[in-house]
């Protein structure tokens, strides 16, 4: 099929032309019976490979870790009812991570509806409260059209996932005539900076400031800005720390970065910022994993400028001084020429910046000591020291719910964006694997690691048959406890000595993967670790390692570190 231009087109061929003409390269999901003619129109399209799954969920997951890795739309495609909704835990983690999936269901013949056809399910129902927009395509001829606006809708302002339900009678209707315009024709073209009187006033605040601190948030990354807030960091002398899950926002290594914010963050980044009197909060919500809706890391005192693509959003949890509805990469290089066209020395208090470097040495420190660590069983604190020995700084790092994962926030280095994949408020176990194949595929000149608790990893472990069939060579570290870690957390600290249901039992993880086909590891012994991860990001195969870890190392339950104000 030729692209571009009027054409005639059976139902299905449409569709795979309104998936080229946005650029799409994979398709992730399982053959269904309703979408026979999508399929077949694929088989057609070389440019366009199919990535057939084991379970819908991988299909979700899969498409979100590309859109995230690549910054591009991610697209799955199942059959209706029951494929449809096992897409649920993958859309809802797309819909928390701001991701631009488009999930593609087919639906029974539309003159079997509201009788109780197989499968039939109202998935618009189903799909509204977890994408931007959930919509039936009702007359073939409409394909086109509809599916420019999905993709649109998915990449416009703050992004995220749209769901599109495509009836099985439809697709195996007659040709039809279809047009396909070029995506840059009916996209946003100009990233709003916001009200040009709400930049001075932002910038007046920070070159005011004695102690400015920047929050870098998912918005950061989604913009490309990491240059923006280094810059203006360093004109200010301003300490940077990140919010939940978006460590990857700026690089780890500047001097004024301190940490991570929030739970399962740095002590020490929370520690500087409930020290600022002025709080440049960057592409981020100030959600509750990020600040607990408190005053422990944002004083009530401090004046905050908050910038966000969705203007609901603006003051919604912290009163703000200033409010800036915009793309933030284009608000923050307004305030970095305001800053610069000024030309005054910003006021900071003498000291200011020596605390941040203080508390960044702090945590270094800190994180260190870890990998000094003796004694019988490996903690998961050690995986993560030997990792930041080895890890390339290109690597994107996928990070499962869950204990061992957990760990990680505030122990991994980001250099590069779009490098951290997290189930965000999401929280769901049995995401960084199939989320880590699709990141590979986003973005296959990077190494890609995923890190899961044995618990997790099971919840998708079929998709290693997926990853060795394509060839997508990524690294999963299983840290075995034999615990549902997170759970047996809260129940011994609310109800000491009365666990149920938290321990479990697995199978050698290393001995299953090569069952798979796959290369399997089991490093019993902290200071091998390191050598491991690297033999097995040089064999470009899937590769899982297993590492009993402590079951009695837990972190701190998070509903109790939010009570503690």
């Amino acid at each position: 099929m030729d692209g571009g231009g009027m054409a005639q087109r059976t139902p299905g061929q449409a569709v795979v032309e309104a998936l080229r003409a946005e650029g799409v390269e994979y398709v992730f999901g399982i053959v269904g019976g309703t979408f026979l003619e999508i399929l077949d129109a694929l088989y057609d399209a070389p440019d366009i490979k199919f990535i057939s799954v084991r379970h819908e969920q991988g299909a979700a997951f899969m498409a979100d870790g590309y859109a995230r890795s690549s910054g591009k739309p991610g697209v799955c495609l199942v059959t209706n009812g029951p494929g449809a909704t096992n897409l649920v835990s993958g859309i809802y983690a797309a819909y928390t991570g701001h991701s631009p999936v488009i999930a593609i269901s087919g639906a029974p013949a539309r003159e079997v509806v509201y009788r109780d056809a197989f499968q039939e399910l109202d998935h618009l129902s189903l799909f509204r409260p977890i994408t931007k927009q959930a919509i039936t395509v009702n007359v073939a001829d409409r394909i086109p059209e509809l599916f420019r606006h999905a993709f649109r809708t998915a990449m416009t302002g703050k992004k995220g996932p749209v769901f599109i339900d495509i009836p099985r009678d439809l697709l195996d209707g007659s040709p039809i005539e279809v047009d396909f315009a070029a995506p840059e024709s009916y996209r946003v073209h100009h990233r709003s900076p916001g009200d040009p009187a709400l930049i001075k006033r932002a910038a007046e605040l920070l070159k005011n400031a004695k102690r400015p601190i920047i929050i870098a948030g998912g918005g950061v990354n989604h913009s490309d800005a990491a240059q923006q807030v280094v810059d203006i960091a360093d004109l200010l002398s301003a300490p940077m720390i990140t919010s939940y899950g978006r460590n990857d926002a700026v690089p780890n290594s500047h001097p004024l970065y301190v940490g991570p914010l929030g739970r399962a963050g740095a002590p020490e980044a929370g520690e500087i910022c409930a020290q600022a009197d002025v709080i440049l909060a960057a592409g981020t919500r100030l959600s509750n994993f990020t600040s607990f809706y408190d005053n422990r890391y944002i004083s009530a005192d401090a004046k905050v400028i908050q910038i966000e693509i969705d203007e609901t959003e603006l003051g919604r949890n912290y009163p703000i001084e200033v409010g800036i509805q915009g793309d933030a990469g284009a608000a923050l290089q307004g305030i970095l020429d305001g800053l610069r066209a000024d030309g005054s020395k910003a006021a900071i208090a003498p000291g200011w910046t020596d605390e941040a470097k203080a508390l960044k040495a702090k945590r270094r420190a800190r994180i260190d000591e870890e990998g000094s660590w003796g004694g019988e069983q490996i903690k998961p604190q050690q995986v993560y020291a030997e990792l930041r020995k080895v890890l390339p700084p290109d690597a994107i790092m996928a990070l499962d719910a869950g204990a061992c994962p957990a760990f990680g926030y505030d122990r991994l280095d980001f250099s590069n964006p779009r490098t951290l994949v997290t189930p965000l408020d999401f929280g769901g176990l049995g995401f960084a694997f199939p989320e880590a194949l699709g990141a590979k595929l986003g973005r296959p000149d990077a190494p890609v690691v995923a890190i899961h608790g044995d618990g997790g990893f099971l919840f998708n472990v079929q998709e290693l048959e997926t990853a060795v069939r394509e060839g997508i060579a990524t690294v999963t570290i299983v840290m075995n406890n034999n615990v549902w870690g997170s759970e047996m957390a809260y129940q011994e600290a609310l109800y000491p000595g009365r666990t149920i249901g938290s321990n479990i039992t697995n199978p050698r993880f290393d001995k299953l993967a090569e069952l798979f086909g796959a290369k399997g590891y089991y490093v019993d012994r902290a200071e091998d670790i390191g050598a491991v991860v690297t033999e097995a990001l040089a064999g470009n195969v899937p590769a899982i390692i297993e590492i009993p870890v402590d079951p009695k190392e837990l972190p701190r339950p998070a509903r109790l570190i939010e009570s503690e104000k």
